[in-house]
């Protein structure tokens, strides 16, 4: 009993040191208190909350800033990763907590921001399109985080779910820069909405290679013309951000089916499973 609790002393209410030991059962070890590593965690935490500023931008019609906070939380969700790897701080809160803002800012924001933004003027059609892009994206995650040791590690197994949102939040930022505004009540521009939502969700779950630059090892030194190249795709970026990212992700978004195309009439294997073609469960993993 505390001293607050019945007058007695902190000596009285504690034990001593010694006197717990003898009580706890013999060869008994007490687990050790687990923490998390802030760093990476801080990264991962303002991602969510990028995810988290798009949906509120979208409900008060916001759009160009809703998608600025998807392209916000692509860009740090992409570092939290890499932080954690160079810092040695990986953990499995961090993949666990990862996991959860990923869905939050890739999968039911960019799903939420396009309905709200054109597809809520095509009724049924509109929310089944937003919710088929949300499941795939985590369906998506699921299968990232159980096939993790067993996919090559220089492609992802389907289009990476940063990528699908930046298609679909980079389609409305072109247009709303460009002045449509009530794009809802367009004949024409919530269609494009509905199949390039389709297109970026049912992507997500193909078994299609898309690269995934995880091979580049950011320890070891580089030519000095990549840091010029680096310095110019930054200033390409900037002549008008709204165009030149949502064409980069265009672009991106087609590469993972031309590199299909290419390894198919190579006859090379299209898989990214690299685990044994000879496990019976494993049959068509390689086709």
């Amino acid at each position: 009993m505390s001293a607050k609790g019945g007058g007695g002393t902190d000596n009285q209410a504690m034990p001593d040191d010694k006197e717990s030991l003898a009580d706890e059962p013999e060869g008994l070890v007490r687990p050790r208190r687990k923490g998390i590593y802030i760093l990476p965690n801080l990264f991962t935490v303002a991602a969510l909350f990028g995810g988290f500023y798009a949906v509120v931008m979208a409900m008060n019609g916001r759009f160009e800033l809703a998608a600025i906070g998807v392209f916000c939380a692509m860009v740090l969700d992409s570092l939290d990763g890499r932080v954690a790897r160079l810092t040695n701080t990986q953990s499995a809160f961090g993949e666990q907590m990862d996991s959860l803002s990923d869905m939050v800012s890739f999968g039911a924001a960019p799903a939420l921001i396009v309905y709200e933004w054109a597809l809520k003027g095509l009724g049924k059609a509109g929310w089944l399109a937003a919710f088929v892009y949300c499941a795939c994206a985590a369906l998506r995650l699921a299968r990232f985080n159980t096939n993790i040791g067993v996919v090559d590690k220089r492609f992802f197994q389907g289009l990476p779910s940063p990528a699908a949102a930046a298609l679909v939040t980079g389609f409305i930022w072109v247009l709303d820069d460009l002045g449509f505004k009530n794009v809802h009540q367009h004949e024409v521009l919530p269609w494009a909405a509905f199949a390039l939502a389709l297109y970026a969700g049912l992507t997500m779950v193909t078994n299609v290679p898309f690269y995934s630059g995880k091979d580049v090892n950011f320890r070891k030194s580089v030519p000095f013309i990549v840091v010029v190249l680096f310095a110019l795709g930054i200033a390409v970026i900037t002549i008008h951000p709204p165009i030149v990212l949502f064409a980069v992700f265009c672009v991106y978004g087609l590469s993972g089916y031309g590199l299909y195309i290419h390894r198919k009439v190579k006859g090379k294997p299209v898989s990214v499973i690299a685990t044994s073609t000879d496990e019976p469960d494993e049959e068509g993993l390689h086709r």
